[in-house]
This record gives structure tokens, sequence and C-alpha cells, in this order.
């Protein structure tokens, strides 16, 4: 049997809150350190018990690591998981927004939820009708139907410098309020701005964008992730 289809016949044996777990693990992991229990708990809104539970029920599936000093990890048969969730999720968001009208705002909860039950044949159908997206709408790379996942090298605006001229390519899908304050803001992905003044003593950091000047709360500027912008 095929790699990809051993993996979607192990993933359908998971449960739903195991695939969570999962993707959880995923998208928190660092280079070189485990994941805390306490970091996964409070993620995934769960008590510290019940997480180091799940991890050693994955770990007894060969899906996860899980070592009380070094943290919790993704096997390479999990991170396969992981990714194939992804792959659903981003590609369910952009069909909300492209197909059906929601706005970014809308479509995150109703794609943790959809995520879990698509057919392989939804997911393949729905891809061919959106024109084959390498991008969700809020800028996240989609992974491919082979499990790979291309990575651009971005910072936050939180990390910017004054005078740094940069193109807004990622925002955080997260928090709903965030990306509703962002499009009040008429800051979208694609924009380039230019960073005239940096936080100090946790205010706001200063942007200019066309004619515009904007102010944005460090909480906000972290969830916007931003290349540098080329000569125009």
């Amino acid at each position: 049997m095929p790699k990809t289809q051993v993996l979607r016949a192990a993933r359908r044996r998971l449960t739903q809150p195991q695939e969570d777990y999962i993707k959880a693990l995923y998208e928190l992991r660092r280079p070189g350190q485990g994941v805390a229990t306490s970091e996964l708990a409070n993620r995934l809104g769960v008590s510290g018990a019940a997480t180091t539970e799940m991890l050693d029920r994955l770990r007894s599936l060969d899906l996860a690591t899980h070592d009380r000093y070094r943290g919790a990890g993704l096997t390479a048969a999990g991170e396969a998981i992981a990714l194939e969730m992804l792959r659903h999720h981003r590609l369910i968001e952009t069909w909300l927004v492209e197909s059906l009208g929601y706005t970014w705002d809308e479509v995150h909860e109703e794609a943790e939820h959809l995520e879990h039950v698509i057919s392989e044949r939804m997911e393949e159908r729905i891809f061919a009708a959106l024109g084959r997206p390498e991008l969700d709408p809020h800028g996240d790379p989609i992974p491919s139907a082979a499990g790979t996942l291309k990575m651009a090298a971005q910072r936050s605006l939180l990390e910017c410098r004054a005078g740094d001229r940069v193109e807004v390519r990622r925002v955080s899908d997260r928090d709903p309020e965030k990306l509703r304050a962002l499009q009040k803001l008429g800051l979208s992905l694609g924009e380039v701005v230019m960073v005239e003044a940096e936080s100090r003593w946790d205010g706001p950091i200063r942007v200019r964008s066309g004619g515009r000047r904007l102010q944005l709360p460090i909480g906000l500027a972290a969830a916007v992730f931003v290349e540098a912008a080329g000569n125009g």
C-alpha cells in the first residue's frame, strides 16, 4: 500500500481529540525544543493530567514522543498526519472565503470542525475547484498532497525596526477580533508599509502605508508577518 494510503488509514483510526493534539503539537513546535505539557494543555483548553494521558496514548501509537524534561514532539508519522490536517484546514478556509462568501475572520472555527470530517475525495475536489491554491486567505502555505510545506523566512511586524519597508505576507488566523481590527485599519495581504516608529514602553508601532499613518498595538503587530519589500 502506498505511503499516503497507509497514513490516511492510520488517521481514520484516530479520534478527533487525538487529531487536535497532533496538529497542536505541530503548530507549537520550535527547532531543537520539545513542547511543554502546560503549553499544549493551554492551547487546547484541557488539564495537564488529560494532556499527559493523551501524549502517552499517542506515544503508544508511535505518533508522538514525550519526555517529562524535554517535552513532547511528533514522530515522522505524526508529523505527516499533522500536515494532512493543516492541508484540510487551510483548503477549507480558502473554499469558505472564495466560494461561500465568508470573511477571513469567520473561517477558522468552521475549518476546525470540518477538517476532521471531509473525505480525501472532497479534499481533492476542493483543491482542483479552487485552482490548486498555494496559500490560504491568511497567507499561510497549504501543504501539498504529498505532505510537504514551503515556509518563507518571515518575521512579525513587532520585530521590525524604524525605517524598514516591508510587505504583509501572512496574518495569524487564531483571533477573529485581531483579523477584524486589521480589516478596519485597511491592512491586508500584499500591503507595503514603512515602519516609522517602533514600540516604546509597550506602546503601539507606527507605520505608513501610502498616505495613511497607522498605529498598531503590539499584540496586533505580533500577529502580522512580513517580508522585506522590493523597490517600487
